[in-house]
């Protein structure tokens, strides 16, 4: 028998499944390792555990009587009590619909059968770290709710910490990024002041807002740490089937982030940062994802993130592509190619974008590819 205060301070999983087999396995090889483990063996006990004892993570079968793992995860994120805990699904279903359909429902994650242990404990402990760091958020949150008596309330250095915290962790799974990241966010900013001496922008993009433009931008990605490493980490061309599941880091971020929102739905910044996490895909002419938006349908901050982010990604090597020099990434952007079209960015943004390339490049090579 594992420790019971090792165990507890890993964490609490609650593992359902109805093969007898895959729950001792789970039971004992996450116990093994210091985990307190709950198995049962339907998703109507399931329900009936989380909300008696609430887990830290829940593993989850998909085909089961009575209930299946779609719906179990479903009538979780109904519940004010569970709708916070992680779900990832562990099934032999292969299909790409399944496991869009997974994620739909409520999952950050998706393990196929069979599996090794070594990856279960990967996930277990990615996803445990994640929402670790978003408790941080919501506590720091919670302590500048308590502060009254000012008329704006600042962004402490804790909470910038623990939303690092998470911008990192997304960040360690993708070798890609190297500082993409913190680029991007500096061509936020100088977009967004230059669109400030815009009139049809001037009374949207107030100061708060581009501080707090600044501040969420890191957090457009942070959906990718529940993409699997399978095709997170493909060293080629994403099959179709492959890229809608890419896709979906889009909507794992805007929900991960919405989650906060509900508790806190007073920070600006974070609110930002889930239109940014949803939107950043989103394309102009509506041709992208993963809603299809068209024009001003897309939130302001993730029209000026779209154009940061497409840069940065022409101007950095990729394990699919070379990276592209300052001028043929502006030509790119500007005129387009067989994937970026002008049609895709605000052309009024674009224009600004142009006049203020040369800040761009000087961005690129400050901080390094």
């Amino acid at each position: 028998m594992p420790n019971t205060a090792v165990a507890s301070s890993r964490g609490n999983i609650l593992v359902v499944d109805d093969t007898p087999e895959n729950l001792t396995l789970l039971t004992q090889m996450l116990g093994d390792r210091g985990y307190r483990v709950q198995p049962v063996a339907s998703g109507l006990f399931a329900l009936k555990v989380a909300a008696s004892d609430p887990p830290d993570l829940i593993l989850l079968d998909i085909r089961m009587p009575e209930m299946d793992g779609f719906e179990v995860c479903r009538r979780m994120k109904e519940d004010t009590h569970l709708r916070d805990i992680p779900v990832i699904f562990i099934s032999a279903l292969t299909e790409t619909d399944e496991k869009v359909k997974a994620f739909h429902s409520g999952g950050v994650d998706y393990v196929t059968k069979p599996f090794q242990i070594e990856e279960i404990e990967a996930r277990v402990a990615t996803h445990l770290r994640l929402r670790n760091a978003l408790s941080e958020v919501a506590r720091y949150n919670n302590y500048l709710e308590q502060l009254v008596d000012q008329k704006v309330k600042e962004i402490s250095d804790s909470q910038l910490a623990a939303i690092f915290a998470m911008v990192k962790l997304a960040e360690s799974r993708d070798d890609d990024t190297g500082t993409h990241i913190w680029r991007v966010r500096e061509y936020c900013l100088v977009l967004a002041k230059a669109l400030q001496a815009q009139p049809e922008f001037s009374n949207t993009l107030t100061e708060q807002f581009v501080a707090d433009l600044y501040n969420a931008a890191p957090l457009h990605d942070v959906g990718k740490v529940g993409i699997p490493d399978s095709i997170l980490l493909k060293p080629d061309k994403h099959t179709p089937p492959e890229f809608e599941i890419m896709k979906t880091h889009t909507s794992i971020g805007a929900r991960t982030l919405q989650e906060v929102i509900e508790r806190y739905p007073k920070n600006s910044f974070i609110i930002l940062g889930a239109q940014i996490a949803a939107s950043h895909h989103e394309r102009w002419d509506g041709s992208g994802y993963p809603s299809g938006l068209k024009g001003d349908e897309i939130p302001l901050a993730a029209q000026i993130m779209t154009i940061a982010d497409v840069y940065d990604a022409l101007r950095t090597s990729r394990r699919y592509k070379p990276a592209f020099n300052h001028s043929l990434s502006l030509k790119i952007l500007i005129e387009g190619d067989q994937k970026t079209k002008p049609s895709h960015f605000n052309p009024r943004i674009l224009r600004v974008f142009e006049r203020n390339a040369d800040a761009f490049e000087a961005i690129h090579h400050r901080f390094g590819a």
